[in-house]
This record gives structure tokens, C-alpha cells and sequence, in this order.
């Protein structure tokens, strides 16, 4: 789709990074404990971050700041920001991943 939503594009940089990093049915399971746990689909990823962050790290305790750097980085790249720089995000706390996915999507 030409006009692909933001949100849309977000939550497809998540899935790809997601089954990049530990395939197919361990993002399943990802999704799932998302889903059980803090009532989050997938198509909500982008609209609620805050909430995808809490519980990718609930899911992987300190290994989801290595996951969320990659999406951070995938997410600047597509969208060409000079800050493409690669982030680490373990140096912020754990609300600066979900506020740097608004400022990148914002500065688009």
C-alpha cells in the first residue's frame, strides 16, 4: 500500500524485527503474552507503546532494551531521520523507547 498508515508501518517494523530476532513461534508467543497479560494486538502497537514496552520487558526482562534498540534504529532508517545513529537504549529509562517511536514518527 502506497499510503501505508504510520501506525501500520510502526507495527510492521515490530514484526519484522520480532521474527528477525527469534522467528516465527517465539513472536507468537510474544504476542500472545501481549495479548493475555496487557490486552495488546498487535495493530495497537504503535497507538499504545508505552504499553508494548512494559510488556516486551515484562517478556525478556533486560534483553527486550537490545530488541528495542533494533526496532529504534529500523524505525529511524525507514523514516530517514538524521538520528539514525544506533541508540542504546539501556542508558534511559524504559519510558524513552516509547517516547523516542512518537518523536520519530512525529518528525516524519
Amino acid at each position: 500500500m502506497l499510503f501505508e498508515k504510520k501506525e501500520d508501518k510502526i507495527s510492521k517494523i515490530i514484526d519484522n524485527v520480532l521474527k528477525q530476532v527469534f522467528g516465527e513461534p517465539a513472536t507468537i508467543l510474544i504476542y500472545k503474552h501481549l495479548q493475555s497479560r496487557y490486552s495488546l494486538s498487535q495493530s495497537e502497537f504503535s497507538t499504545r507503546i508505552d504499553i508494548f514496552a512494559k510488556g516486551l520487558e515484562d517478556f525478556l526482562s533486560s534483553g527486550a532494551y537490545v530488541i528495542e534498540n533494533r526496532i529504534l534504529n529500523e524505525i529511524y532508517s525507514f523514516y530517514g531521520s538524521e538520528n539514525s545513529v544506533n541508540f542504546n537504549v539501556a542508558m534511559f529509562d524504559e519510558s524513552d523507547f516509547a517516547n523516542q517511536v512518537r518523536t520519530a514518527i512525529q518528525n516524519e
